[in-house]
């Protein structure tokens, strides 16, 4: 396996999805805004395992958490567990066809989602509000993009600068 890729691409690349998370959304697009810093750090800890792990989906957690506003610890934790279960699993979902993969993609969504909702319904009384949902099956639809715009960056050949 080549080493063209560098840990400075995968960092702008999890600093560009904080960025789609934060983004200025009218209400009604913000509903449907997936988690895009989980989908990126999916994609990282299935292609390169050995180079994002638990220790960077805190870290990237804890900052999500202080750039939304939330509960400190909140997706650092969230994003923790779910790269957990991508890292115990990943050779066998690499080998997986593209709609398993997907699938896979949709119970990780949907996983931190609702552990989310329960540390927000700790704090406080939250209602289960059909639009709950929306982030998943939107986050699931674009994991294909998402697919593919990372492993083009993954793949990508340095700029040679002589």
């Amino acid at each position: 396996m080549s080493n063209n890729y560098g840990f400075g691409r995968i960092v702008l690349t999890i600093v560009f999805a904080m960025g789609l998370k934060i983004a200025p959304l009218s209400a009604i697009f913000a509903v449907y805004n997936p988690d895009w810093v989980l989908l990126v750090l999916i994609y990282w800890s299935l292609a390169v395992p050995e180079r994002v792990g638990i220790f960077h989906a805190w870290i990237f957690g804890l900052l999500t958490d202080v750039l939304t506003g939330r509960l400190l610890g909140q997706y650092a934790l969230a994003y923790s567990l779910v790269i957990y279960i991508c890292l115990m699993l990943h050779k066998r979902l690499r080998q997986l066809p593209f709609i398993q993969q997907a699938l896979f993609i949709f119970f990780c969504l949907l996983l931190s989602q609702l552990l989310l909702f329960f540390i927000k319904n700790i704090q406080q009384t939250a209602e289960l509000k059909p639009t709950f949902w929306l982030p998943v099956f939107v986050g699931t639809v674009c994991w294909p993009l998402v697919y593919t715009v990372l492993r083009f960056v993954r793949l990508a050949k340095p700029i040679k600068t002589d």
